[in-house]
Formats: C-alpha cells, structure tokens, sequence
C-alpha cells in the first residue's frame, strides 16, 4: 500500500520508498525524499519562480531516462504552473517548485531538477550568468578549478561576483549575479569570456565544443546563458550511480583541491556542510548582490 503523507495541509501518495535508486551505495527513493526535505529550504531559494525542466530516472541511473518540461499527467491542482515561451511561435506550461509540499511532489517522480537562468515572470531576461566547466579526459576537476579561478578573476575585474558548485559529474559551474539582462547579452558576454580564457590559458582551455576538441582540456560550456537552456538546479542528486549533488563549494575549496574525489559531494555530506556554511549560493537570490554587465 502507497503510503499518504501530509506536508503543509497538503495530502501526497509516496511511492516505493524501498526502491534502490542510487545502486553504488544501495540509496532508496526513501533516503532521496528525506534528503529534499532536509534541504528544502535551501534548494527552493534557487527553484521558486523558475519553470522546471525534469529529468526522471525513475528506475535509478540504468533505468529510462528522459527529460520533460511539460507538466507530468496527474499533476496536483495545487502546484503551480506558468505559461513560458518555448519558442518565438510557441508556448507551454511548466511546473513552478515554490514551498515545500511540491518539492516533495516532484521530488516523487525521481528527477533531477534543471532550471533557466530567468524568472517565470520575465522570460529571457537573465537573473543569472552560467558557466559549466566540464573536463575531457584526461583532465579531471582539478583542472576546471584552474580554469575556475581564473574566471573568478576575470569576472571581478568586470566587477563580478562568481559563487563554484560541483556539477554532480565530473566539472565545476561558477554561477555570477546579475541584474535582469536580456539573456543574447548574457551569452554574448560569457562566449567572449570563454573566447578570452582559450586565448589567455590554451593548453587548458576549449570553448568550442567539438569533442575532437576537447581531450585533456576543460571545455568553457557558456552556451547554458541562452534562454532555452537550462541548468542543473543548486542541490539537486544527479541521476548517478552514486548519490552525488550539484553543491556550492567555497573558494578555499577550489583553491586547494588537489583531487577530483575532494569535489565529489553526496547526498549524506549536504545537510552538514548546510549547518556550517550555510547556503554559499544565497548572493545570487539577493538583489543587492547583483552585478550589471560591462
């Protein structure tokens, strides 16, 4: 029998909480729901208001995986949806994760969360600026926090903030506030950089994403600032044979990593590094910590 729950008044079926999920360390569905609601406070500073791009496992990493943006069939009445451009011609609804009732919801599926760099509010006009640092072997994490460190310089010279986060794979994202910019600037600005650290570091750097390209390089991935794209949310488990987490990691930990196993961060290591840093993306959800493009 599918067991019911209450969350903020709201009645939700929880569904196979045995299930194995994460098959490396034998993590159940019912250890992932627990997680999301351990964190919830901090995952939905960076979910509300931005329409959800879902990518289900729900078989765990060698099952079907595919990736929605449409509101899946059965979807409560109570979670909120918005109408958001798909396309020049089109639109389409997609779900909205704004308390703590539908995150547990979604959070049932088995999904990663991706979001955009914009509000549901102001399609296009980016709140955000993204770069994802994906290494190719036999370049490792350690070789994107180089290249992350000397983003991190770059942007601050423009006047920028930049905040790391693991991916939850192999790379590093470095996430930078802004205020609302139409999002062909954002990306107009993040490809020159990207152009700018293949000249400056171009032994380490690709910003072209041809795989020929890429062997022991970190590829600059600045395609993500499009208003199509989106990106894995802050705190979301990725669909891994391991529970691992796209996480905020300080500077001193970019700094000094020495292995890419330093960066790996997991579901059991989030709750704790919550207690003692807090959230270290919480700049990029406070306008006064929004910096404006040169």
């Amino acid at each position: 029998m599918t067991p019911i729950t209450e969350v903020e008044g709201r009645r939700l079926a929880l569904s196979n909480l045995d299930k194995v999920l994460h098959p490396a360390t034998g993590t159940t569905k019912g250890e992932v729901l627990h997680y999301y609601a351990t964190v919830a406070d901090a995952i939905l500073t960076h979910l509300r208001d931005r329409p959800l791009s879902f990518l289900r496992y729900p078989d765990g990493p060698d099952g079907q995986l595919f990736f929605t943006k449409n509101p899946p069939p059965g979807t409560p009445d109570w979670v909120e949806v918005a109408e958001v451009p798909r396309s020049s011609r089109e639109t389409g609804e997609q779900v909205l994760v704004q308390d703590l009732a539908s995150l547990m919801w979604a959070a049932n599926l088995v999904v990663e969360f991706h979001t955009p760099q914009w509000k549901a509010d102001r399609p296009a006009w980016a709140d955000r600026m993204v770069f994802d640092l994906d290494p190719g072997a036999p370049a490792t994490a350690v070789e994107c926090c180089d290249v992350a460190l000397w983003l991190r310089e770059r942007l601050a010279a423009d006047g920028l903030d930049a905040y790391a986060k693991t991916s939850g794979s192999k790379g590093l994202h470095l996430l930078v506030p802004l205020e609302p910019t139409p999002s062909e600037d954002v990306s107009a600005y993040a490809k020159g950089l990207a152009v700018e650290a293949e000249a400056e570091l171009g032994e380490l750097v690709v910003h072209r994403m041809a795989r020929a390209l890429r062997p022991g390089k970190v590829f600059v991935d600045h395609s993500q600032n499009a208003a199509a794209k989106t990106t894995a949310t802050p705190y979301t488990l990725r669909a891994r044979a391991e529970p691992t987490v796209s996480a905020p990691v300080t500077w001193d930990e970019v700094e000094g990593c020495e292995s890419p196993d330093e960066l790996v961060l997991r579901l059991g290591d989030i709750a704790g590094r919550l207690e003692r840093f807090g959230d270290l993306l919480a700049p990029l959800a406070d306008p006064s910590a929004a910096g404006t493009l040169p």
